[in-house]
């Protein structure tokens, strides 16, 4: 089956979807360094460094799947209707490319505020636009952990599928087991250098991360986000206050900082996924990433729904 990404990033949803069976036949990015570490881990990946708004979709009609991470408003533009853009809100040219295109099916990510109230007029036009283009559509809060990452991350998934394919279609159940802990997920990663102290910090790090967030490039340096989330990470041993750029070494006494590639594991990477740029993009790429193992699990039911009716129509013709 094949997938259009729009919104990128780093790859964390195209990686996902690709282990769910999907190939990607173009990827929309307007990020440098995010595309450079798409092109990076792919090279055989079309991908198309350039705004959305851009974007023209007539070339990939009737695809199977249109995904991505499409920014929302932020809070005080929420009530505002979506033919007043904002900048920041991408959800109208997602709303384009769908009328475009007509895909099978879409799923589109968003960080969890986008349930408040405050968005709930924003949410329900999105849905009404939809259903008046054929398609039925879901808003649903999945959580990171409920899916084998070691970290809390609640996000949005929005899922829409044409009318005549939905039936079939049904979210992921969680996987009914808690993830390993931050100690456990990262023990090999603090111990490279020969830090003496790692089998007390594995034991203190004892529960899964707290949100992982990437800020913006309006900001400074990267760290592991607010006062409250750095006061969480400091329970499990860990100074939240910057990223490091090596493992402690023998003799560290203290909290430990995590490198880049430690918060690319806490956010369900696998290692040999690698991050183009300098310290601080890269920690931005990782942390604004949507972890590959939820996408994954979504996009499979997507696939499902999909392959079902593909079965229900043969069986009808063919007997």
């Amino acid at each position: 089956m094949y997938s259009l990404e729009i919104c990128a990033g780093a790859g964390g949803q195209a990686l996902g979807l690709e282990l769910a069976g999907f190939q990607h036949v173009a990827l929309v990015e307007i990020d440098s360094a995010a595309c450079s570490t798409l092109r990076l881990n792919r090279p055989n990946w079309n991908i198309i460094e350039d705004d959305l708004r851009n974007f023209n979709g007539k070339d990939y009609k009737g695809i199977d799947l249109l995904a991505g991470g499409v920014p929302c408003p932020p809070f005080s533009k929420a009530g505002k209707q979506l033919g007043n853009q904002d900048e920041r809100d991408l959800f109208p040219e997602a709303l384009r490319l769908i009328g475009e295109i007509r895909p099978k099916a879409v799923m589109l990510e968003n960080v969890r505020g986008l349930l408040d109230s405050v968005f709930d007029d924003y949410r329900k036009k999105i849905i009404d636009d939809l259903r008046k283009l054929g398609y039925s559509a879901e808003w649903r809060l999945v959580t990171a952990s409920d899916f084998g990452v070691p970290q809390l991350r609640p996000r949005v998934v929005f899922v829409a599928i044409r009318n005549d394919l939905s039936m079939e279609f049904n979210w992921p159940r969680p996987y009914g087991h808690p993830p390993l802990t931050v100690g456990e997920t990262l023990y090999d990663l603090m111990t490279v250098r020969g830090w003496r102290l790692a089998d007390r910090w594995r034991d203190q790090a004892n529960d899964i991360a707290p949100t992982i967030v990437g800020g913006s490039k309006k900001h400074g340096g990267p760290d592991l986000g607010p006062t409250r989330a750095k006061r969480a990470w400091a329970a499990l041993g860990v100074d939240g206050h910057g990223i490091a750029n090596d493992a402690p070494d023998p003799d560290f006494v203290g909290l430990p900082r995590l490198t880049n590639r430690m918060v690319a594991r806490l956010q369900g990477f696998p290692d040999t996924w690698e991050f183009f740029g300098k310290k601080t993009p890269a920690y931005r790429q990782i942390g604004n990433a949507f972890p590959p193992p939820v996408a994954q699990a979504v996009g499979e039911q997507i696939r499902l729904c999909l392959q079902a009716v593909t079965r229900t129509r043969l069986r009808r013709v063919y007997g």
